[in-house]
Parts: C-alpha cells; structure tokens; sequence
C-alpha cells in the first residue's frame, strides 16, 4: 500500500512539472530566490565585516589600555611618594641656608618625612621586616655575620643592620641580620649551639 501511495505521488508530481511547461514561471520564481539569497549574503557579509571591524577597535583599544596600565601603574604610588620629596627639599633648603637650626627641629622634620614614607609605603602594601631579637628566618632574614652570645639563644637576631621589606606579603628585600650564635664551651640549655631546625 506504501508503494502505491509513493508511484501516485511521483505521477502527480511529474504532471505538475509537465503542465507547468518549460518557461511556466519556474525561471522567474528561482530568479527571485537567488536575489533573495543574494541580498541575504551581501547583508551577512555586511555584517561579517561591521564585527570584524568591532573587533579589532576592541583589540588596538585593549593594547592601548594594556599599553597605559604598564606605562602608568606606579602614578598612585609616585604621588604618594612626591610630599615626601618635598619635605626632603624644603629641609635641605632651610640646612642649605647656613642659619642656625636647632638641631631638635632637624630632628623633628626628619622623623615627620620618615613617618610620611611609612604611611604611604604602607598605603601601598609595603611593610617592614625588622626582625630584632627573632629567631634568624632564612626566608626572610640574610645574615650578615654571627656573634658568639652567652646572653640568647642561637640562631637568635642580635642586630639588624638593614630593615627587610614586604610587598603585599611577598618579600622584595630580606632584612639583613647579625645572628646569634653558642660561645665555644658555654652551656645555655640542652642543645645549646645546635640549629634544630628542620
């Protein structure tokens, strides 16, 4: 039965494409078609190259942001570091002058300049590694010499010779240290002058 619905529906369908002859209609129907499909393409296209286009001002505008943000990262944490410039300059000004300046007002200028890069160093995430009377750290502390001490424990931070710094906890100076260390025959508690760290 599936048979010979299938031979009626392709008898009907060669009858139609007789009666409709050779120059029927059909010619003109697929011309509009193809101007149909024409216009369809040439508006993709168009569309192609308008996003193409998009997206390469995305990508210069982007190289350009990048471009800026390396060129211009450390403005904050210049401005910030500029009063403390000036503060320098005007003190040396008023040194420079050959007035007589209490050396108590010297004094007090300085350690306001110095509290001013504190607070913008600070501002910016560094911090200060002064490790005075720590036990020696080797991940953040380099030792610049050992001291035989009686009075600590080896291993112990004696003097810091130059204050260590943090960036946003990572270290960017090690603090340079004078290290502790057992005197020769000197007993300060079992394991003296043994490094038991692992």
């Amino acid at each position: 039965m599936a048979e010979e619905h299938a031979s009626e529906v392709a008898v009907e369908a060669e009858a139609g494409i007789e009666s409709a002859g050779p120059g029927a209609g059909a010619p003109t129907e697929l011309h509009a078609l193809l101007e149909d499909a024409r216009s369809k393409a040439d508006e993709h296209w168009d569309q192609c190259l308008r996003l193409q286009a998009e997206l390469d001002n995305l990508h210069k505008r982007n190289q350009r942001d990048l471009e800026n943000a390396h060129k211009y990262a450390l403005e904050k944490f210049a401005g910030a570091l500029l009063p403390v410039r000036d503060s320098l300059e005007m003190g040396i000004a008023v040194a420079a002058q050959g007035q007589n300046i209490d050396p108590a007002k010297l004094i007090e200028g300085s350690e306001l300049t110095l509290k001013m890069l504190a607070s913008a160093l600070e501002k910016f995430g560094i911090t200060e590694v002064n490790p005075q009377g720590e036990r020696f750290n080797p991940q953040f502390h380099e030792a610049m010499s050992i001291q035989p001490r009686a009075d600590l424990e080896p291993n112990t931070v004696v003097a810091v010779m130059q204050k260590g710094y943090l960036l946003n906890d990572r270290l960017i100076r090690p603090a340079m240290v004078i290290v502790s260390k057992a005197v020769p025959g000197a007993e300060t508690g079992a394991g003296a002058g043994v490094d038991v760290r692992a």
